[in-house]
C-alpha cells in the first residue's frame, strides 16, 4: 500500500488507474482470493503432524507467539499461543508415559515490548496443563525465530543426538525448522494449529490478517536463506 501511495503522489497522470488497481488489490486480499493461495503455500506439508516417537532424552520446544496487554494492564498470551501451549502439554504428557527424561523449553522474549517475556507469561499456563515445574525451562531472551533456535542451542549444549520436537503453528513451522537445522539439529515438527481461509464476495478482517501473516512468513524465510547464504546466520 505504501508503494501505491508513492505512485499516486508521484505519477499524477495515472492516478485514476493507480487508485483503481489499489482498490482491486485490497478487495482481492480482503475477500481471500490472494489469502488462500498464500496460506496454502506457507503451510504446505504441515497441515497435520502425528505424535512423534520419543527418545530417552526428549526436548519439546514451544515457539513463542507473542503477548498482549489487556485493558486492565495484565499481560496474556496472544491467541495463537494458546493452542501451542496446549499442544506442548499434550506431547509432554504422552512423553512421560514412555520415557523418563522429557523437558519443555518455552522460547520467547519480549518482542512486543510489553514488559514481560513470552516464556514467563506462558509458564503458568503450561504448569496448569500438567507440565511439571522441574521439567520446564524458560528461554526468555529471544526476539525472533533465529534467536529462538540459537538460545535453545545454548541451553541444550551437546545434546544434538537426542530428540528435539518443535511445537508451533503450521504457518510458522517451515521457518522454525530451518532455524534449528542451522544449528545442526534434526528437529521433529509438531503442528499445534492450522490457519484456514476461504474466498468470499465481501472483504473480511481475518483475510487481511491471514494475508499479512503469510506474507510475513514468506519474507522471513527468504531473508533467512539470504542471510545464511551471506554467512550472517
Amino acid at each position: 500500500m505504501l508503494l501505491f501511495f508513492a505512485l499516486f503522489a508521484l505519477w499524477r497522470r495515472r492516478r485514476a488507474q493507480i487508485a483503481i488497481t489499489a482498490l482491486l488489490l485490497s478487495w482481492a486480499v480482503g475477500a481471500g482470493w490472494f489469502t488462500t493461495p498464500l496460506l496454502d503455500l506457507v503451510q504446505h506439508g504441515y497441515r497435520h503432524t502425528d505424535v512423534p516417537d520419543f527418545a530417552p532424552n526428549t526436548t519439546i520446544v514451544l515457539m513463542g507467539a507473542g503477548t498482549a496487554r489487556s485493558t486492565s494492564g495484565s499481560i496474556a498470551p496472544k491467541s495463537d499461543a494458546i493452542p501451542r501451549i496446549a499442544a506442548a502439554a499434550t506431547l509432554y504428557r504422552e512423553c512421560r508415559k514412555t520415557v523418563d527424561s522429557c523437558k519443555v523449553i518455552l522460547s520467547g522474549g519480549d518482542p512486543q515490548h510489553n514488559g514481560q517475556a513470552e516464556a514467563d507469561v506462558y509458564a503458568p499456563y503450561a504448569l496448569a496443563q500438567g507440565i511439571d515445574a522441574k521439567d520446564l525451562v524458560r528461554e526468555n531472551r529471544s526476539l525472533n525465530t533465529y534467536q529462538n533456535a540459537r538460545n535453545v542451542a545454548d541451553i541444550l549444549g551437546h545434546s544434538h543426538d537426542n530428540r528435539l520436537i518443535v511445537v508451533t503453528s503450521a504457518y510458522h513451522m517451515r521457518r522454525a525448522l530451518s532455524a534449528f537445522e542451522a544449528f545442526g539439529y534434526e528437529p521433529v515438527p509438531y503442528v499445534s494449529d492450522v490457519r484456514h481461509s476461504r474466498a468470499t464476495l465481501l472483504p473480511r478482517y481475518r483475510s487481511f490478517t491471514n494475508s499479512e501473516l503469510a506474507a510475513h512468513e514468506l519474507v522471513g524465510l527468504a531473508r533467512f536463506r539470504v542471510y545464511r547464504w551471506l554467512h550472517l546466520y
